[in-house]
């Protein structure tokens, strides 16, 4: 009899339950109560860790979420609302993260609640991180600044883990023995605490044995290797545990403070011990999660980031504490969290590279700078009076990753350029190109150079074009750039010409693109690796330009039609 129903009740037969629910029943409460009867009798036909049941559980409850969460907006709210929500949320927790999250605490007054005030930022993290189990993923990196709960959601992650696999094997670490006290603790207290909901999502997953001293957790059937085990990497690894193939390791600020971090030595240790002491007790199919503040270009997570770099199976998130408005990332509700007053008070106090660091998740080599801030000039935004005429060049970029860059100056009969605009821009062209012929008209540049690199002479040719759908006269070369050895030696060579004409806005004055250029020409060195080097490379062919606007292929000039 069971075997008949399984067979007539499979994916189709629910499927076809949805569709008609869907085209025949109004989108009110009545239909929630049907989508969590059907997904309830569901459970008893369909098998439970089958992809293709996920994806259809996932689309009715979501769908019935969003209308639970539409009629509480708009002044529905009842308590049979209320407690279809929370069922709906139960229903999903076993196998959606933040359905978890949110059940977890369901029971925690909102303002005690830890998830719900920070999810408009820490959502992303915990998308990453269903990706991740969802298999999308081997390894997850998370950069986050200090304090705004990066390894508290990593710690729900695990308990999750935990709970649905009990016996797989998992290993959380960090700098020190301390660390993963903390670690234990925490872990402990979500799956035991009453004041959370552990034992209702996994009502089956009971706690077999825990110890203090060992800082193991083992849930269900006694195991020789904990369901979780939190250890330093300075402790005993070798023979005491094991991370099995449908395990996790979770790695979590390595570093241990700023002096370790200033020491290439120190960070090289580090890094041979996270490989030998850490990665050495996965097993084939094991997967990863790293978690820290970023400290220096060559701490563990940036050594894994540039290893893997490309590698669709490894997933770096990266969100700094300010915005590109300048706006803080980070400013929960219920008070909780930093405001964008807060950092932009930790800016002003730390030195550039830490802040880039620590706060901005963007750690720079301090050796090697060529541009450093303070050796550069700076201007209030006002522009000095005088003779003087508009100059720009353009480094161009299609998207994907590289900006389209085209810094805007006034040159003046002493030779100071000052530079008030600046296009600095990672889109396509169709989002650049308005920018571009928008700059050379507002300031009515009548000449300007464009790299003829990378596409560089055809994107001049789009640029053509709009000018001439405008009427505007303007002469406009390419100039094809040299490899990139000799583009390094390039900028090197009017470097010094750079910090001696160019004269920038004020940080006060900054727009986000005008920003986002200065922190690229800030960070850009001489020695090791530049991710990108668009912002310095349009500066020296400006600088060029300058000096010889008649080097390279003969103009073009669009004439007025009038």
């Amino acid at each position: 009899m069971a075997s008949t129903l399984q067979s007539v009740r499979g994916i189709e037969y629910y499927e076809a339950a949805w569709a008609k629910a869907v085209a025949s029943v109004s989108a009110d409460i009545r239909w929630v109560r049907y989508a969590y009867s059907l997904l309830k009798d569901s459970e008893n036909y369909l098998p439970k860790n089958d992809p293709e049941t996920i994806a259809f559980w996932r689309k009715v409850s979501t769908y019935a979420l969003k209308i639970v969460l539409y009629m509480a907006e708009h002044g529905k709210n009842t308590s049979e609302l209320g407690s279809l929500f929370w069922k709906l949320h139960l229903f999903r927790a076993p196998w959606d993260f933040e359905s978890y999250m949110f059940y977890m605490e369901r029971n925690r007054a909102k303002d005690k609640r830890f998830y719900e005030p920070r999810r408009k930022t820490l959502r992303i993290v915990a998308h990453e991180l269903q990706n991740l189990e969802d298999g999308k993923y081997k390894f997850l990196g998370v950069s986050l600044p200090p304090r705004v709960g990066k390894s508290t959601i990593c710690i729900f992650f695990i308990s999750w883990i935990m709970g649905k696999r009990p016996n797989s094997h998992n290993a959380m670490s960090g700098h020190s023995g301390i660390l993963a006290d903390g670690f234990y603790s925490e872990a402990l207290n979500l799956i035991l605490s009453e004041e959370y909901t552990f034992s209702e999502i996994f009502p089956h997953v009971k706690l077999q044995k825990k110890s203090a001293d060992k800082k193991e957790i083992n849930l269900d059937k006694p195991d020789r290797f904990a369901t979780l085990t939190c250890r330093g990497i300075d402790g005993t690894w070798t023979g005491s545990v094991d991370i099995s193939a449908d395990g996790y390791l979770y790695v979590d600020d390595l570093v241990r403070d700023r002096t370790e971090s200033l020491s290439p030595m120190r960070l090289e240790n580090r890094y041979q011990d996270y490989l030998n002491v850490l990665v050495d007790r996965k097993n084939d199919g094991s997967r990863e999660l790293m978690v820290g503040t970023r400290w220096n270009v060559i701490d563990p997570l940036g050594r894994v980031k540039e290893q893997f770099k490309g590698n669709p199976l490894y997933k770096f998130i990266e969100i700094p504490a300010l915005n590109e408005q300048n706006e803080s990332n980070f400013d929960y509700d219920y008070g909780k969290g930093f405001s964008t007053q807060y950092f932009l008070e930790v800016k002003a106090r730390l030195d550039n590279n830490e802040w880039m660091a620590k706060f901005q998740q963007k750690p720079y080599v301090r050796e090697g700078l060529l541009f450093p801030p303070d050796e550069l000039r700076y201007y209030n935004g006002i522009l000095p009076e005088g003779d003087s005429r508009v100059v720009s060049a353009v480094d161009v970029a299609w998207g994907g990753g590289d900006s389209l860059s085209m810094p805007v100056g006034r040159e003046y009969e002493n030779g100071d350029v000052y530079i008030f605009a600046w296009v600095h821009n990672k889109g396509k062209k169709e989002e650049t190109l308005p920018l571009v012929t928008g700059q050379i008209m507002n300031n009515e540049i009548r000449q300007i150079r464009f790299e003829g690199n990378n596409g560089g002479e055809l994107y001049r040719k789009y640029v053509d074009e709009r000018l001439r759908e405008h009427g505007y006269k303007c002469s406009t070369s390419d100039r094809k750039a040299p490899t990139r050895m000799a583009k390094m030696e390039k900028i090197v060579a009017y470097s010094g010409d750079i910090k001696r004409r160019f004269v920038f806005l004020e940080e006060e004055k900054w727009d986000d693109e005008y920003r986002s250029a200065m922190e690229e020409l800030n960070m850009f060195v001489t020695v090791g690796k530049n991710e990108h080097d668009d912002s310095p490379d349009a500066l020296t062919q400006l600088d060029m330009f300058i000096e010889n606007p008649n080097a390279g292929i003969p103009t073009m000039i669009i004439h007025s039609p009038i």
